[in-house]
Order: C-alpha cells, then sequence, then structure tokens
C-alpha cells in the first residue's frame, strides 16, 4: 500500500490510530519480557541445553493458544471486541507488574513460567483485537487495514527485539554466575514492560465499540468435553479455502519457530557470536524483510489477493534455507534472514487476507481464534520435537536440513494448489518489465456467475492482459495449431485453455459451455484474428453456439494501447502512451450484456469503450 493512500485511511477511519498503536505496544511489550528471558539463556546455556530452553520458552508462549481456544472466541463473539481489548490489556498491566517484581528478586523461574501468565491474556486478546479490523473498516478499506495492521505488528516486533536486546546487553555492566544475576542487573527493564501496558490500556479506552456481541451463554460442559471444540472444528474444515490457508500458514510459522530456537545455539557454538545484540539483530532482519515483502504483496495484489505469491513465498523461504547451513558468512546470513522475511510476508498477507475475505462477518471471531488455535499446535509439536531431538543430540545445523525438508513440502504442496496463479504471476511480473498495465472497470465482472468475455484482438499477449485484472481465472478458446506447439502447449494445459479448430469446432464449443454451466469464465476473441491495423474488425457469430445455450452474462472488453508493440501486427513500431520507460496498456470491461446479444450488439458495445476510454493513435 503506497504511503499516501495509507495516512488517507488513518485520517479517514475514527478511531484506528489508537487501535494500531495499542497493537503496537501490545505485541512489543509480550515480546519485550520474552527477548529478556531467552536472552538469559543465551548467555548462561550452551548447544543442545540452550536449545531445549529457548524450545521451552516458546512453547510457553504458545500453549495458551491452544487450551483457550474456545473460551478465546467465545469472548470475543459475546462480547465488544473493544471491551475484550480492554479488559486484556488492564490485566496485562497486573501481569507486567509481577515480571518487574520478579525480576529485582532474581527468580528466574517464576519469570520463566510468567511467561506463559503473559501468553494466556494475548490468547484471550487476539481474537478481538485481530477481528476489530473488520468491524472499524468495513469492506472497502479492509485489506488496507489489514496490510496496516500486518505492517503496524511487523514493526513492533522489530523495535522489540533491537530495543530489548539493546537495553539488555547494556545492562550487563558487572560479571555474573547465573540467571539471578542477570535478572538482577535487568530488572529495570521491567517498568518499560508495566509502562507500555499501561499506555496500551489507555489507548483501548478510545475505541469506539460497534457491536455489542451476542448473548448465548459459554456452556463450560460442552468446553470441558470438546463438544465446542468439535463444533469449532468443523466450522474451520467448511471452507476448504480456509481451512488450507490454515495449514500453511502453520507451517510457515512452525518452520520459524524452529529456526529462531536453534539459531541462537548455532551463532553461539559455530560461529563463536556472545553477543545478544548481533545474533537477535541478525534474525531481526527477517522482520526488516517482512516490512519490505508486506509491501510487495500489496503492491501485487493492488487488483486482487493474487495467490500467486503464495508459491512464491514458499520457493523463497526454501531456497534461503538451503544457504543457511552451508555459510558462515554474518552478512550473507543476515541477507538470508531478510530474504526468509520477504518470502514470508508474501505468505502471510496473502493467506491471512484470504482467511478474512472468505469468512462470513458472523464467524470471524471462531475462525480466528482456530486459525490461531491450529497454528500453534503446529508450532508447539514443532518446537516438542525439537526439544526430543536435541535431548538426543541434534544439533542446530541437523534442525536447519529438517526444516528445509518440511519447507520443500510446504512450496509443493503450494505448488500443487496454486500453480495455476503462480504462473500467471510469472507472465505478469515480466510483462511488467515493459508495460504498465491497467485494467479498468473490473467491477463489470460478475464475481459468482458465469461470463463470456469478448473482446478486440491486438497482439499475441492479449490473453495474459485480460487476465491481470481479474481474480477469477479465464478459460480461453485457442487456435489448436498454436495451442500444439511444444513450448506452449504446457503452459496452455496448465491455464485449462480449450483447443479449437475447424474439425473440432462442436467439440471445443461443448467444452466452453461446460465451462460457462460450471460458473466458470470463458473468453474468446471474436474477430477470428489478431488485427493488422489496431482496428475492431467484424464480430464473427461463432460465440453464439456457446452462448445461446448458456445462463450467465457477456462482458466486453477493449484492449488499448498495445497495438504498435513487438507483440502485435503493427508494421511500425510507436508507443501512444508512456510510463517512464513502459508503455502504459488499459484494459477496459464493458458493462455485462445479454448472452443472446447479436454481433451488431457486441461490436457496438466494444467500439463504445474505444470512443470513451482509448488512448491508442494510427
Amino acid at each position: 500500500m503506497e504511503h499516501g493512500t495509507r495516512i488517507m485511511l488513518i485520517r479517514r477511519l475514527k478511531g484506528v490510530f489508537p487501535y494500531t498503536l495499542a497493537l503496537f505496544l501490545n505485541a512489543f511489550t509480550d515480546l519485550g519480557h520474552k527477548i529478556i528471558i531467552q536472552n538469559t539463556v543465551f548467555k548462561i546455556y550452551d548447544d543442545q541445553t540452550q536449545i531445549i530452553y529457548t524450545a521451552i520458552l516458546n512453547a510457553l508462549i504458545l500453549l495458551p493458544f491452544i487450551f483457550l481456544f474456545t473460551p478465546s472466541g467465545y469472548l470475543s463473539h459475546r462480547f465488544s471486541k473493544a471491551n475484550v481489548m480492554r479488559y486484556g490489556a488492564f490485566v496485562a498491566v497486573v501481569i507486567t507488574l509481577l515480571i518487574t517484581y520478579s525480576y529485582y528478586q532474581g527468580w528466574f523461574w517464576t519469570s520463566f513460567a510468567l511467561t506463559f501468565i503473559l501468553a494466556a491474556q494475548a490468547a484471550i486478546y487476539s481474537p478481538a483485537k485481530y477481528g476489530y479490523i473488520k468491524e472499524i473498516s468495513g469492506e472497502r478499506d479492509f485489506s488496507y487495514l489489514n496490510a496496516l495492521v500486518q505492517s503496524v505488528t511487523t514493526v513492533a516486533i522489530l523495535s522489540g527485539i533491537i530495543a530489548y536486546t539493546v537495553l539488555f546487553e547494556n545492562s550487563l555492566t558487572t560479571p555474573y554466575r547465573n540467571e539471578a544475576d542477570i535478572l538482577r542487573q535487568i530488572a529495570p527493564l521491567g517498568w518499560l514492560l508495566v509502562i507500555g501496558s499501561l499506555i496500551e490500556f489507555l489507548l483501548t479506552l478510545r475505541l469506539q465499540s460497534y457491536s455489542e456481541g451476542s448473548l448465548t451463554p459459554f456452556n463450560v460442559k460442552k468446553y470441558l468435553t470438546g463438544y465446542t471444540l468439535r463444533k469449532n472444528w468443523i466450522l474451520l474444515r467448511r471452507k476448504k479455502d480456509i481451512f488450507e490457508a490454515i495449514l500453511f500458514l502453520s507451517l510457515f510459522w512452525s518452520i520459524s519457530q524452529v529456526i529462531l530456537a536453534a539459531f541462537g545455539a548455532y551463532a553461539k557454538s559455530t560461529l563463536g557470536v556472545e553477543n545478544t545484540i548481533v545474533v537477535q539483530g541478525l534474525m531481526a532482519l527477517a522482520a526488516f524483510g517482512i516490512i519490505a515483502g508486506s509491501v510487495i504483496a500489496s503492491r501485487l495484489s493492488r487488483h486482487y489477493l493474487h495467490k500467486g505469491l503464495i508459491v512464491a513465498g514458499a520457493l523463497i523461504i526454501t531456497v534461503m534455507l538451503t544457504f543457511l547451513p552451508m555459510t558462515y558468512n554474518l552478512n550473507v546470513i543476515g541477507f538470508i534472514f531478510f530474504g526468509f522475511g520477504i518470502g514470508g510476508a508474501m505468505m502471510i498477507v496473502s493467506l491471512n487476507a484470504l482467511i478474512l475475505s472468505k469468512t462470513p462477518n458472523a464467524h470471524i471471531s471462531y475462525v480466528l481464534s482456530g486459525n490461531n488455535w491450529i497454528q500453534n499446535i503446529f508450532m508447539t509439536l514443532f518446537l516438542v520435537l525439537t526439544t526430543f531431538f536435541a535431548y538426543f543430540g541434534w544439533d542446530a545445523v541437523m534442525l536447519f536440513y529438517a526444516m528445509l525438508f518440511i519447507s520443500i513440502l510446504l512450496s509443493f504442496g503450494a505448488i500443487i494448489r496454486y500453480k495455476d496463479y503462480f504462473v500467471w504471476l510469472i507472465f505478469e511480473r515480466l510483462l511488467a518489465l515493459r508495460y504498465n498495465i491497467i485494467p479498468l472497470q473490473t467491477h463489470n465482472v460478475p464475481s459468482d456467475t458465469p461470463v463470456l468475455l469478448l473482446g478486440n484482438h491486438i497482439s499475441w499477449i492479449d490473453w495474459i492482459l485480460v487476465q491481470v485484472g481479474i481474480e477469477r481465472r479465464i478459460r480461453y478458446l485457442m487456435e489448436r495449431s498454436i495451442y500444439e506447439k511444444p513450448l506452449i502447449r504446457p503452459i496452455m494445459e496448465l491455464g485449462e485453455v480449450i483447443p479449437i479448430s475447424s474439425r473440432g469446432a462442436k467439440e471445443a464449443f461443448q467444452h466452453a459451455r461446460n465451462r460457462l454451466q460450471n460458473g466458470e469464465i470463458v473468453a474468446l476473441f471474436p474477430e477470428g484474428a489478431i488485427s493488422g491495423d489496431g482496428e475492431v474488425g467484424k464480430i464473427q457469430h461463432g460465440y453464439k453456439r456457446i452462448a445461446s445455450s448458456s445462463e450467465g452474462v457477456i462482458v466486453p472488453f477493449y484492449i488499448d494501447g498495445i497495438y504498435g508493440s513487438i507483440f502485435s501486427r503493427s508494421s511500425k513500431r510507436h508507443t501512444p502512451s508512456r510510463s517512464w520507460f513502459r508503455r502504459n496498456v488499459r484494459i477496459i470491461y464493458g458493462e455485462p450484456l445479454s448472452m443472446k446479444s447479436e454481433p451488431e450488439i457486441v461490436y457496438d458495445a466494444i467500439i463504445n469503450l474505444k470512443e470513451r476510454y482509448g488512448t491508442q493513435q494510427a
């Protein structure tokens, strides 16, 4: 999302500033305590022992999200989300006071255990704070605010890592023998936790309540017997897209947890790094990568939620993990963590947006808490396995290779599920090097009804241009002689293109009708050939054999600006409109027409789009 758009959003939506600042402080404070305990473990323990204690610490943060899955979703659904956030923030103030006291007393294991209590507060708080996004933004600005929240949370994590690590390292001014000595020296940092929680609580008092929640009582018996859990599980499984997105997110975060748990021991024993600022700084580069990746994901999804980014992100993660155990150069390792963050953000932003966009408002709280529940089960399981294998002698390098194997499986699953989107993403990015593709009036393409797209044919890449602004996959009819070319056919099969020839026209038209009956989008270029002069030619009657017996609508389109390019049949190369060194190409979608529209009606609709929006010069 562009900076100016984000500022306009903050000004336009009441309560966005206190809401996002409260989220920042919530993540900043929660992470602060974890960093203090984790750095203490790093200073005192080595190798497998350090991996085990770090994994246990991370598991303590995750376990409340598992056990409180149903109650947290219920509270967010039963009460106003703003009120849940207020009471949660107040409880955080009390907990941070207890943590600060344990620091001053040098009670390491008490501080260690209070991590679990602070995480329980976060588990109850989480569904309300993320469910509040849809309440405050509505449908129109949802994707923008979602990206903003992801960015703010990431910045909070990054800031917390840097701030508390630097303060921790600088607080150790005298020699230490054990954990208690370290905690007493860093004890004043506890007051930063308290102040952060207190300001967060005051900010939540400014949040507006948009709903009073449900009056449904919580059934303790059903919760204890697992009935509510099974019911929520069925709800999560109801939509395949949502459940698969949750699984992909779970695998990514599980890989991340193991890498972060093992890297401290790897840095200390293999790289010889003793300074927590260096270790945490290298891992913090992943957060910088997440920020950059969030911007990339938002930019590439400006027309619609591009699922191809899920595959791209998984592949980037796999590449980064391939090189992590192979290098000892800190600069290269920093780049690897940065790249890991970029790939992770491309997955996180896309998958979270997919979950929220596919979830009805009535179920949003339960689905979000269910999302947290499954992710945390996965992460806890991975950390338990990490502890187990570390106990039996696995070092950090072996754990890195194990996570590389998991990331390969993740990439393979993403490719199987979203391969067509990924291929289109590659085509779009290649064309974007030379063409500034601008889809217009895409709202004219229905989101859930059969559509027959008909428009002018100007170049060899029209089939890519028409798809760029439309999320639904388009099934094209293509001349079989072109379809059968060795380098083209595998790509066309992936896009489920329908080959057509004079001998096989009847079969191709029936195939296209079947696609429309299944509610899909079918596109063809009714002129029958690429224009040689850039003008709209005669509309042939062939499309009527598809449209006459099909439900749905015809949507005309007009491609403007590509004539004169190397992909057109123009004898003279020229650029009618240019953005820097790129050619501006626009695809305009017209208002829907009846499936029974005659060729003259379709022709007039295309010409009207040209006269109204066209800038192409002969």
